[in-house]
């Protein structure tokens, strides 16, 4: 190394010395140019004068020969350096390089620039001297496509302010780099154009091409003429937290392209994802724009909002070209019908761009339209007016937009289940991919019924956008669990698979069973085949199938033996109503060379048959709950289907069949609301799985496949009335439902503490806050699992919690020392206070889509203020129930709480009263966009009315009732127009 370093001196010597007086050596510059190709490796037989010469070689060489550069060096005044002359040679392939030397003054760009334009290529424009030798040794490296380097003398550059020396090179973008690097700070105007824009198509047809070139004439001005005079592009952004003003945008899109548009000249995509700095060389935008929180820009647009305020100053003036419009969507009633804040931010966001387009001196191609919730169609009333403008303007107004290229879903659900070849669709291949983190949008539909939801980490959406890399997608995976129950070894190879393939936590779900969270792609498979090793799996835990049939888990309920006889039944149910399809198997656990074949000949057999479900399965989900009275803990009557088991001297006579469930709404849609069930009758136990399926057909058959937010069982029932679907479950069932017999509720809280059932077993109730199985509650757990392994067991609960059954006498006190030393709550004192013992939340963020606000994370928080609060009153003890969801889909069941929330947007929700305490009555609105401080203040004062006013075992919601706070919510249809908010 030391004998090489001298010479390496001479060569830096002789190459700075050159460069400084080029000009007194006419050619220096391509000898130097050669020496640098020498270095590089290049030999004197793959170095050419000329562009024909050296494709001509190209052409020559053995195609499976390894690629090696085959270099053109020519001079920048030559003919062959034209733009023409060069983007035909670039299509010889990866062999070809050319070495354009400027050695006079100016220098043209515009033959590397247009050289950007093939998707793989390295191009760059650099000064001869020391950066040149890195150049030019990245460039003969390059194997993917040809390589352009324009090497200009110093001195032909010197003082020229349109000079950039950059790099373009496609092998930084693998690494999440940019393939666009210049050298220093100056960037001429052309190039930050295609920086910004990242297509030379719109340097072209806004005529940015050097001066020079253009008024010559020749090919350059040609080029660009013909390419401005075909230039009609539109840019389609967006930002949404709902997926609302993303239809809209993504409506536009399509109509663009079905009206003439071409399809590379349409862009749709966020508003983060487009650069604030291209919107100069843009001749047309079209924004559409929600409302999040108070007048804010949703997530996904907030960067672009930040950015364009601080380069405000930059581009006033510069937008004269850009014409754009806006669509905005909000909710005049959002903050309280009528009040000045929701006069303030009913679309805010889009009012406030549009107000600083317009400053910026851009022009309004139509006047900005608006979408409000409070409609009757909701943002569809407006968006109909004003797009119908749009497309008059745009000349596309006649144009069919159904079909065609799309940037998003034009298949429905309903089409894409019959498309999926009973639930296959091409997930197997689509989890394989370990390009992307995410599935296509189509398969996202087909997981779902296999137990699986797609989501990302939102709290990292912001951060990783910047990035400029996809979000950090992940996958919720749900276990089939019918009543809730698992053995002891069960629950250890739960916990086991959690922390190999999940976040570390297990969560019970108010479906009664277990989630993952944050499971990556590739360990969806390794996940799935655990579970399945463990004898469970996830098949029908979610879409639009019959999912987890839930039981009560009381085992004071009845006795030990009903009990059993209860959960067989459930089991039966279940069983009953199970998709058939092999779709599963095939996917997540037939793997390795053992199971090809078989795999192979159950793909090659015709479709399985769907007895239950056809090829469209259901309109939507069909939850079923069991209840044994006084036990309401599965919530029976916010279910599809539920049964009411029907107990008399210790026998079960059968079962009270009760439809039209469901509690999911939208915010400000009255189409849309919350539904208590109807009982129908009654059925013998060995029916009960019969009078299921028929109650699941009659749905399939009559429910609202048109509109998926009319699609629930409750709205068929709501519909043609509970007499009508009554008689359609006989028909089908083949005889008479007998009538409903007497029953009664008189709790649907779980059991906490210790009991002991009639066959010398005990089981303890225990309270995992929210569901969430981590930390000192995990390690509890697991403990007592090894301890129970061979007889005992768990059943979760309805309501977030664990129950641990089975415990023999031998083993109570060791289990008992588990409880303490970890600190497992299951005692009154333990538990703190009766609201913390019933409060239940959704996982809402950062998981969630669809969540506008936290639960899960933020309800223990509040709690422990309300805690405060019950204190003092002297009512710690009393059982309240309290309930959070992130967003109306009511996951968590909050309208059927004493006290439910609803999120609105981050720190806002909706506070409803007035549910009862056996779950037989929704609640009602009592106060809208109510935030921490203003939801202490508003309770505080009926806490102390209660404390001193209530009458003997009157529990909160019936309280409120009847002090006249709200008013009675006696039907779900009543859910807009009864309260007085």
């Amino acid at each position: 190394r030391r004998a090489q370093a001298p010479c390496n001196v001479w060569e830096r010597f002789c190459t700075r010395w050159a460069a400084r007086h080029h000009s007194a050596f006419p050619h220096a510059g391509m000898d130097q140019a050669k020496s640098l190709l020498k270095s590089a490796g290049t030999a004197p037989g793959d170095q050419h004068a000329s562009l024909d010469a050296a494709t001509a070689a190209c052409a020559a060489a053995p195609e499976d020969a390894p690629v090696k550069k085959i270099w053109a060096v020519i001079d920048a005044s030559s003919p062959a350096a034209d733009a023409r002359s060069l983007q035909g040679a670039l299509s010889t392939g990866a062999r070809l390089g050319v070495m354009i030397v400027a050695e006079r003054g100016p220098v043209s760009q515009s033959q590397v620039l247009r050289a950007m334009e093939y998707s793989e290529v390295y191009v760059a424009a650099v000064e001869l001297g020391d950066s040149a030798k890195k150049v030019i040794d990245d460039a003969a490296s390059f194997t993917d496509g040809p390589s352009v380097v324009l090497l200009a003398a110093p001195s032909a550059v010197q003082g020229d302010e349109h000079w950039t020396s950059f790099t373009y090179d496609p092998r930084r973008e693998v690494f999440g780099g940019s393939a666009f690097v210049a050298q220093g700070s100056a960037v001429r105007k052309e190039i930050q154009a295609f920086l910004d824009r990242e297509s030379l198509l719109t340097l072209i047809a806004k005529r940015s091409l050097p001066v020079d070139a253009a008024a010559d004439g020749g090919a350059d001005g040609e080029l660009g003429q013909g390419l401005t005079d075909a230039s009609k592009t539109v840019t389609v952004l967006y930002t949404s937290d709902t997926g609302h003003a993303e239809e809209c945008a993504k409506a536009v899109a399509r109509q663009c392209r079905n009206g003439g548009f071409a399809s590379s000249a349409v862009r749709c995509g966020t508003l983060d994802s487009f650069d604030v700095g291209a919107l100069p060389s843009e001749p047309l935008v079209v924004f559409c724009i929600a409302t999040a929180g108070k007048g804010e820009f949703p997530g996904n647009g907030r960067n672009f909002w930040e950015k364009l305020a601080a380069r405000a100053g930059e581009l006033k003036g510069a937008l004269g070209d850009l014409k754009y419009c806006v669509f905005g969507l909000g909710d005049s009633h959002y903050w309280g019908k009528g009040t000045e804040e929701s006069r303030i931010n009913f679309a805010k966001p889009a009012r406030d761009l549009d107000e600083v387009f317009e400053k910026l001196g851009a022009q309004r191609l139509i006047p900005t339209g608006f979408g409000d919730d409070q409609d009757v169609d909701q943002y569809h009333t407006g968006f109909a007016e004003w797009r119908s403008q749009l497309y008059s303007r745009l000349g596309v107004d006649k144009a069919d937009a159904v079909g065609g290229d799309d940037d998003g879903p034009v298949k429905s659900d309903e089409v894409i289940k019959i498309e999926t070849a009973q639930l296959r669709g091409t997930l197997k291949a689509a989890l394989d991919d370990v390009t992307t983190g995410q599935v296509p949008f189509h398969d996202t539909k087909v997981i779902k019924f296999h137990g699986s939801y797609q989501q990302d980490d939102r709290d990292l959406r912001e951060e990783r956008q910047k990035l400029g890399i996809e979000n950090a997608f992940s996958f919720m995976i749900r276990v089939r669990l019918p009543a809730g129950y698992c053995t002891a070894e069960q629950w250890i190879a739960m916990d086991q698979a959690c922390q190999r393939y999940a976040n570390g936590t297990l969560k019970i779900t108010t479906r009664q069973t277990w989630q993952f969270h944050g499971v990556i792609k590739r360990d969806v498979k390794p996940l799935m085949r655990a579970i399945n090793r463990a004898c469970m799996d996830t098949l029908a835990a979610c879409g639009d199938v019959c999912r987890n049939v839930m039981c009560t888990t009381n085992p004071t309920a009845c006795s030990r033996k009903v009990m059993q006889e209860i959960v067989n039944y459930t089991y039966a149910i279940h069983d009953h109503c199970l998709p058939r399809t092999g779709a599963y198997h095939e996917i997540f656990l037939m793997h390795g060379d053992e199971m090809a074949e078989k795999t192979q000949i159950l793909g090659s057999t015709p479709l399985e048959e769907e007895p239950l479900y056809g090829k469209t399965y259901l309109p939507r989900k069909f939850k079923v709950a069991v209840a044994i009275p006084p036990c309401n803990d599965v919530d029976v009557f916010a279910h599809c289907c539920g049964f009411i088991a029907i107990i008399q001297n210790d026998t079960l006579l059968g079962f009270n069949v009760s439809v039209g469930g469901g509690l999911g709404f939208t915010h400000n849609n009255q189409k849309t609301h919350p539904r208590l069930a109807d009982v129908i009758g009654f059925c013998e136990p060995k029916d009960a799985k019969y009078v299921c399926e028929a109650i699941m057909t009659v749905q399939r058959d009559f429910g609202d496949r048109t509109n998926r937010k009319h699609a629930r069982l409750k709205y068929c029932v709501e519909d043609y009335g509970p007499d009508f679907f009554r008689e359609q479950v006989e028909e089908r069932l083949g005889k008479k439902l007998q009538p409903a017999r007497p029953y009664k509720f008189d709790s649907r809280s779980d059991l906490y503490g210790w009991t002991k059932t009639e066959d010398g077993m005990w089981h303890c109730g225990c309270l995992v806050p929210i569901g969430r199985v981590k930390d000192h509650w995990r390690n509890g757990l697991m403990k007592i699992a090894e301890l129970l392994k061979g007889g005992g067991g768990f059943r979760m609960t309805c309501n977030q919690q664990v129950l641990i059954t089975d415990v023999p006498e031998g083993k109570k006190a060791a289990v008992q020392k588990f409880l303490d030393e970890y600190k497992i709550a299951h005692t009154p004192e333990t538990t703190v206070s009766g609201m913390r013992r019933n409060m239940v939340a959704c996982v809402a963020l950062p998981t969630c889509p669809l969540a506008f606000a936290e639960a899960e994370r933020y309800l223990p928080t509040l709690v422990g203020r309300l805690e405060g609060i019950l204190e003092r009153c002297g009512l710690t003890d009393k059982d309240i129930c309290i309930r959070m969801t992130g967003c109306p889909n009511s996951c968590g069941r909050p309208s059927m709480a004493e006290i439910g929330f609803i999120g609105k947007a981050p720190g806002t929700y909706n506070m409803y009263l007035g549910g009862d305490f056996l779950g037989t009555r929704l609640n009602t609105l009592f106060a809208e966009s109510v935030t921490e401080d203003q939801i202490i203040a508003q309770l505080t004062p009926i806490f102390q009315c209660y404390s001193a006013e209530r009458e003997k075992n009157e529990h909160f919601g019936d309280f409120v009732v009847r002090k006249g706070y709200v008013k009675p919510m006696t039907a779900g249809r009543y859910w807009w127009s009864l309260p007085e908010v």
